[in-house]
C-alpha cells in the first residue's frame, strides 16, 4: 500500500460482544453477535470490550480495527486489539 493509498483508507475501531444461543437440534450451543459499538480510537474500543466482557449476559467480547476503502467499499480483515471470554474462532469471520 503506498502512502497515497493510506490517506484514502478509513479506519474503524469496533467493540463487538457475543451471547450464547441455546442449543439447537444438534445439541450444541453457539455464539451470536450481541452488540456492536464503533469508536474513534483503539483505546475506547478496547475499554468498552473489557467492560462488556464483565457483564453477566455477555459470553465474550472483541475489540478490533478494520480498514475500509471508501472508494470501493472494500473492508479488510479485522486486526484484533483484544479478545475476551468465549469468542468465535478467527476462521468464523
Amino acid at each position: 500500500m503506498t502512502h497515497a493509498d493510506e490517506s484514502t483508507t478509513k479506519v474503524h475501531y469496533i467493540c463487538q460482544t457475543y451471547v450464547e444461543q441455546k442449543p439447537g437440534q444438534h445439541g450444541q450451543a453457539s455464539l451470536k453477535i450481541g452488540k456492536q459499538f464503533q469508536y474513534s480510537t483503539a483505546a475506547e474500543a478496547q475499554n468498552r470490550a473489557e467492560r462488556e466482557a464483565q457483564s453477566e449476559d455477555c459470553a465474550g467480547a472483541d475489540a478490533y480495527m478494520i480498514h475500509e476503502d471508501p472508494d470501493s467499499g472494500e473492508v479488510g480483515l479485522p486486526n484484533f486489539l483484544i479478545r475476551l471470554g468465549n469468542v468465535p474462532e478467527f476462521d468464523d469471520f
